[in-house]
């Protein structure tokens, strides 16, 4: 900041990039030292925007333990994820709510309008296998050739089965008859040895003796984890394994050994699944709804900007491009870090429009205290920007507090979880945060560049 010259031009660049993002159908593609860079920058819409269906699903946690209802839950969760994910919907919400005893699931599936599909999706009981695999060799097909092959002479070092017909292998998934009804749980634990995350499993009584069979009979051959006939990954038979306790190694990262264990005990403990509320949102809603919003929020920066200008005049004029900045940066924000935008989203940022001059205002005021006190315009100007932080950072802070809270980013179960209000605090957030930069660097730069020797 001793700098003025070099944070203006930091702000232009920053501006630059920022103004090149926000643009529709912005995209990066260059080539870098051979290497290709390709990103394209879209401004993802929520349910309420772009239309489609919510579920709510409601699990039966009846035959669950009581300890074991939480981990239920996120496993169903994870593996209604996975499902919408290989369907390929775009910006699919899967979460939880629980209160008290009722555990529920909130899906919503964005551009999908077809509710039978939407059931298919989300409503069956994950299913859990584990299956051996199998190789079997066959015979490599030979080509045809139309012309005749000249004769060669064979070559007596080389031996009778080198010059046999290659052959290729068959993998087959086999049956065993172990699935997810005899898997009591999965969880994380550590290798005592190399300090690295394992997934460990623990079969029930019938579970414990089929798979001591499986084990003995196969060592050294794969066995592969099946959920609704996918395959998750095929450890290697190392023993024989006959007290029903077994751990799977693979050089996993913290977050990958997480997930597998959700997987498996979404098939060690199956939560029937009922469809307790479906909604087909109208699409055209959304878009009505934005286009009033962004003209609601256009005519609020203008009036906002008018305001300054008629009333600070140049330091006004000066604000109201530090403005123009913050919106740049908000939108490109929201396109950098995937910010879904719903309607509640929408009224977070144009909440957030407002206190963006707010500590212009404070500033600005300041400013005319300093300057009645005959104080010259440099020192007036440096005196109101710190003796009007105080207030600037109290405001703010409270308001950053107030949007975290609305997040919920621990997710407490005392706290709200609802996506919508969750939407709402995440714009609300990113426009208090972008507000400080432009309020106080941004328009404390312009200044003292362009305001040197004013005296109003």
């Amino acid at each position: 900041m001793k700098n003025p010259v070099k944070v203006f031009i930091l702000i232009i660049f920053l501006t630059f990039f920022a103004g090149l993002v926000s643009l529709p159908n912005s995209v990066i593609d260059f080539n870098l030292f051979g290497k290709q860079y390709y990103k394209k920058f879209e401004l993802k819409k929520g349910l309420d925007v772009q239309g489609g269906i919510q579920v709510v699903l409601l699990a039966d946690m009846s035959q669950i333990e009581e300890i074991d209802r939480v981990t239920a839950l996120e496993s169903a969760r994870e593996i209604i994820l996975r499902r919408v994910d290989l369907y390929g919907l775009a910006e699919p919400v899967v979460k939880t709510l629980i209160t008290e005893n009722d555990y529920r699931i909130v899906v919503e599936l964005p551009g999908l309008n077809d509710p039978q599909q939407a059931l298919e999706l989300v409503g069956q009981t994950a299913l859990l296998e584990f299956q051996l695999v199998k190789f079997t060799e066959v015979a490599a097909p030979v080509e045809e050739n139309i012309k005749t092959p000249a004769p060669v002479e064979i070559n007596p070092e080389v031996s009778l089965e080198e010059i046999q017909p290659q052959t290729v292998s068959s993998v087959t998934l086999e049956q065993t008859g172990l699935t997810g009804s005899q898997l009591k749980r999965s969880n994380i634990q550590f290798d005592p040895t190399t300090g690295e995350p394992i997934v460990a499993i623990q079969f029930n009584e019938e579970g414990r003796e089929l798979f001591a069979t499986l084990t003995t009979e196969n060592t050294g051959e794969s066995l592969a984890i099946v959920i609704d006939n996918q395959v998750l990954m095929a450890p290697v038979i190392q023993t024989p394994i006959i007290n029903g306790q077994a751990t799977i190694t693979g050089n996993f990262s913290l977050e990958e050994a997480q997930k597998l264990s959700i997987q498996l005990n979404a098939g060690a403990l199956p939560v029937p699944i009922t469809v307790l509320e479906q909604r087909n949102i109208d699409a055209t809603l959304g878009e009505e709804s934005i286009q009033k919003s962004t003209y609601a929020g256009l005519v609020g920066i203008g009036l906002v900007m008018l305001f300054m200008i008629i009333y600070y005049g140049i330091k006004g004029f000066l604000a109201s491009i530090a403005l123009i900045i913050y919106a740049i940066l908000t939108l490109a924000t929201y396109k950098l870090i995937g910010v879904t935008m719903t309607l509640p989203g929408v009224a977070g940022l144009l909440l957030s429009v407002g206190m963006a001059v707010d500590s212009n205002i404070l500033i600005f005021e300041r400013m005319k205290e300093e300057l009645r006190l005959e104080k010259p315009f440099a020192v007036a100007l440096e005196l109101g920007f710190g003796r009007a932080w105080d207030s600037i950072k109290d405001a703010n802070l409270a308001t950053i507090i107030t949007a975290l809270i609305l997040i919920n980013p621990m997710d407490l179960s005392f706290l709200n979880s609802g996506g919508m209000v969750r939407g709402f605090g995440i714009t609300l957030l990113i426009g208090v945060l972008l507000s400080l930069f432009t309020g106080v660097v941004v328009t404390r730069t312009l200044m003292r560049l362009f305001l040197r020797g004013d005296k109003e």
